[in-house]
């Protein structure tokens, strides 16, 4: 039982199994053997008052899913009303379109969706990553838009006012989709 103090939270680390392993994995036949006994582990977060702390309500994950949406919808549609909706003013952005960095303000953004809608072909799928309280990663994967392009966007929201907003995003274009000038 190990304990770590994290601002009036705990971590205990509990063993369930001190018999060692017989056969190597793959990694100690490729590296070596460690001369320590692996012990598979549980982690148990504990608050001050000793009561479990547990991940966020599958309606917080859903409030975040909602809230991504307003991004998907204004891609999708051509129009960035909607992800005005979900980004503060000085939410940030980065990525690589078409070979080209994209850097600084989010309203880059808003003038390539309000330019180029997602097209007939475009898809999207939302995966939420995390939600810790007031923080939350969304991952989303595009496809066809504009009718060629293919992008996995990470979204950072922050939870201000009872509301999540994004503050940056950040994006990968599909190498096959890139179009060289």
């Amino acid at each position: 039982f190990f304990l770590f103090a994290i601002t009036n939270v705990k971590v205990s680390i509990i063993s369930h199994n001190k018999k060692k392993k017989k056969n190597n994995s793959v990694y100690e036949q490729f590296f070596g053997t460690c001369p320590y006994q692996h012990y598979p582990v549980t982690l148990q977060t504990i608050n001050k008052n000793n009561k479990n702390i547990m991940r966020d309500s599958i309606k917080e994950y859903e409030a975040v899913q909602e809230a991504a949406m307003k991004f998907v919808k204004s891609v999708a549609e051509g129009d960035s009303k909607y992800a005005r909706e979900l980004f503060t003013d000085d939410a940030v952005l980065f990525g690589f379109l078409d070979g080209k960095l994209e850097h600084g303000s989010i309203e880059q953004f808003y003038h390539n969706v309000d330019t180029v809608s997602g097209g007939e072909a475009f898809k999207a799928r939302i995966d939420v990553v995390a939600v810790e309280e007031t923080l939350a990663v969304v991952r989303v994967l595009e496809e066809g838009w504009g009718n060629r392009i293919d992008f996995t966007d990470y979204l950072l929201l922050l939870k201000i006012g009872g509301e999540w907003k994004c503050v940056a995003k950040a994006y990968n274009q599909n190498s096959n989709t890139i179009q060289k000038k």
